[in-house]
């Protein structure tokens, strides 16, 4: 039968797919509008099979704080370029995925991903972009007795997520505060909040590279350990978040604008956690 160019546009506005993918779809489905769609759909489950093992690199990384700055969630979706990344449909799909990571606490990428809704919405947006997408991962954050703040970075390739507990009074200082220091992990990437988070294993590697390359500049044997132990500290200054110089003020560190706020407050906020997502993860 006869496709008119009516019935092509308006599949391809209810899928996306392209002009000619829509035609021949319409043509197989000898008119029937529902089965072609469901053809599109089948095609675009054939093509994700055939891209599993394609790299998305690109993508979108969002965040949304919600009940009152008591929750939050943090969410990574990928593409194969970054002209996709940028296109609109690309950017519905992000925002379709943290819309429904806040109607339910998923556990895993795979219980999200095996719902049959976002299978289909997983299909069809790859069906209209043509690479490979995915949902990365995602983090859930709950502070019933404290206060959190997200940052995006200029372009949605880096977020970061910072969570204060021991906080009785939601001041408009701690919300300027929080969102410093939520840049601050965004623009230094510490590993941890604390050297008391630091892994076990990174210290004695971090000690042991230190010790070597001592060795190799002849320093003796029995002076190893206490200038390793130096070096270590000035690794914690760097990469400890509480311990890194404050970057709008290098005469303090993030621990010590956190105690001015407490001190003028009269408050215990404490900072216990944050978790920064960069899409320069994925490029490794």
């Amino acid at each position: 039968m006869a496709i008119s160019a009516s019935d092509v546009k308006a599949l391809r506005d209810q899928t996306g797919a392209g002009m000619i993918d829509c035609k021949k779809a319409l043509e197989e489905a000898n008119g029937d509008f529902e089965k072609a769609v469901e053809i599109l759909r089948k095609k675009g489950a054939a093509v994700a099979a055939k891209r599993a093992d394609r790299e998305a690199k690109e993508g979108i990384v969002a965040t949304k704080v919600f009940d009152n700055n008591k929750k939050a969630v943090i969410v990574e979706t990928n593409c194969e370029t970054d002209f996709v990344s940028r296109s609109d449909d690309f950017k519905a799909f992000s925002e379709f995925v943290l819309n429904e990571l806040l109607k339910k606490e998923y556990s895993s990428v795979d219980e999200f991903v095996n719902v049959t809704e976002n299978a289909q919405k997983l299909n069809d947006i790859l069906a209209k972009v043509g690479e490979k997408v995915s949902v990365t991962r995602f983090t859930y954050f709950s502070a019933p007795n404290g206060y959190i703040t997200s940052y995006i970075h200029t372009g949605s390739r880096l977020g970061v997520v910072v969570v204060f507990d021991n906080v009785a009074n939601v001041t408009p200082e701690l919300e300027v505060m929080a969102k410093d220091i939520a840049m601050q992990a965004a623009a230094m990437n510490p590993i941890s909040v604390s050297r008391e988070d630091v892994p076990q294993e990174t210290i004695e590697k971090e000690i042991e590279i230190y010790k070597e390359l001592l060795r190799k500049e002849g320093k003796p044997e029995n002076m190893l350990d206490k200038i390793a132990q130096g070096k270590l500290n000035k690794f914690f200054q760097e990469n400890c978040l509480l311990e890194q110089t404050f970057v709008k003020d290098n005469t303090k560190t993030v621990k010590q604008l956190i105690d001015e706020y407490n001190k003028a407050h009269n408050s215990n906020v404490k900072l216990v956690k944050f978790v920064r997502y960069d899409l320069k993860d994925a490029k490794k």
